[in-house]
């Protein structure tokens, strides 16, 4: 058993080390990725945020979780898409030839989503400390938003890796992406769920994004998340499970 487990985290940093090299090669990647919410974070503050009731004297603060929830649902169509350009190219079907542990591949890519959407994470925190977000949550705080983002991160992950190893073409293994983006639109991400009409609130406080971002927004005011917390780590956990479990299946009939 640890003679496997030390050939599965071996292969799978060889992997890694792999799909990140194609990230250092095309950083026009994580460019793209970032460039849109921060110019949506702009767009917001500085243009509606003076529209928007809040109940907050700095919108940025209220507004940068749902920035960055919907930078990472943009991050990972780049996941679907290289993993759909390795399984056109055949280059899965060599790694299966070589005496590697037959995951390794689909971990490199998913390990890499998980370090390139840090990096897009990063530098859109940068931008709205600049742009005057300001935090009083202390290193704990900091630590658990970093956590959710992550699950968060690895549970659309694998929903990608099941765009990716099943798409018919490059737009349908991005396509998925989509709603994905345009979830945060419909939560509490731009504006309290309050002033939405009666169906929409009800959908908006229903679903995933809501939760996190409440989390998020709490836990960056230094203040304590409630409830919000264990929805959230729910509905990350649940997406991610399942998402893992089918990404997986389709995983070993194409590599059958």
């Amino acid at each position: 058993m640890e003679a496997i487990g030390k050939h599965f985290f071996s292969d799978m940093s060889v992997m890694l080390g792999r799909s990140m090299r194609h990230i250092i090669r095309s950083m026009d990647t994580i460019i793209t990725v970032t460039i849109t919410p921060i110019a949506m974070l702009l767009l917001f503050v500085y243009v509606f945020g003076g529209a928007i009731q809040t109940g907050t004297e700095n919108y940025v603060n209220y507004l940068l979780p749902g920035i960055l929830l919907i930078a990472i649902a943009s991050g990972i169509a780049y996941t679907a898409y290289r993993l759909f350009m390795d399984m056109q190219s055949g280059i899965f079907e060599r790694f299966h030839s070589m005496p590697i542990a037959r995951s390794a591949a689909l971990w490199g890519h998913v390990l890499t989503s998980l370090v390139s959407n840090a990096i897009s994470v990063a530098v859109i925190i940068l931008v709205a400390l600049i742009m005057g977000f300001r935090s009083p949550a202390g290193v704990l705080s900091w630590l658990a938003v970093a956590g959710i983002l992550a699950l968060f991160t690895l549970a659309l992950t694998w929903i990608a890796a099941i765009a990716g190893l099943s798409a018919k073409s490059v737009d349908g293994a991005g396509a998925f992406s989509y709603p994905l983006i345009f979830l945060p639109f419909i939560s509490s991400a731009f504006v309290p769920t309050e002033t939405m009409p009666r169906a929409v609130r009800a959908f908006a406080e229903n679903q995933p994004v809501t939760s996190i971002v409440e989390t998020m927004r709490a836990l960056l005011a230094g203040q304590p998340a409630g409830h919000d917390i264990w929805a959230a780590l729910a509905w990350c956990l649940g997406i991610l499970i399942v998402a893992y479990l089918f990404a997986m299946r389709v995983y070993k009939r194409k590599a059958a």
